[in-house]
C-alpha cells in the first residue's frame, strides 16, 4: 500500500531536496547553482527544497523571498509546511478554501433545487 508518510529517508531526499530534483531532472552540473532548478519553481519551494530537514547537505545562502500570503484573509502561508489551494485567485489558507468550497457547495445546491 502507498503512504505519503515522510520515514524513509530516501524517498523524502529524493522527492524533497534540490538535490533529489536536479538528479531526477537528470540536470547537468552541482544542484547547489543549478538554473533550472533555480528557475523552475516557486523561489520559497527552491529555498525549502533547499533547506529542509531532508537534505544532507543545505542550500549555501539561500535567497531571501517573501512570504506566501492567503489572498482573501493575508493569513502566512508556508508553502513546504502548510495545507492551501492555488487557483487564478492566488494561494488560499484552508480555513479560506474551506469557507469557499462550502460556498460553492451550497450555491451548487441552490441551483440543482430550482
Amino acid at each position: 500500500m502507498f503512504s505519503f508518510a515522510h520515514n524513509s529517508c530516501s524517498r523524502n531526499h529524493r522527492r524533497y531536496t534540490l538535490c533529489g530534483l536536479h538528479s531526477n531532472e537528470e540536470h547537468a552540473g552541482d544542484w547547489k547553482n543549478c538554473t533550472q532548478c533555480r528557475e523552475g519553481m516557486n523561489i520559497e519551494m527552491y529555498v525549502y527544497f533547499g533547506t529542509n530537514e531532508y537534505n544532507f547537505e543545505a542550500l549555501p545562502d539561500p535567497p531571501a523571498f517573501e512570504p506566501t500570503k492567503c489572498a482573501d484573509c493575508g493569513k502566512v502561508i508556508v508553502l513546504g509546511d502548510s495545507s492551501f489551494s492555488f487557483s487564478t485567485s492566488g494561494y488560499r489558507c484552508d480555513s479560506c478554501t474551506a469557507r469557499i468550497m462550502s460556498e460553492m457547495v451550497r450555491s451548487a445546491k441552490g441551483k440543482s433545487s430550482s
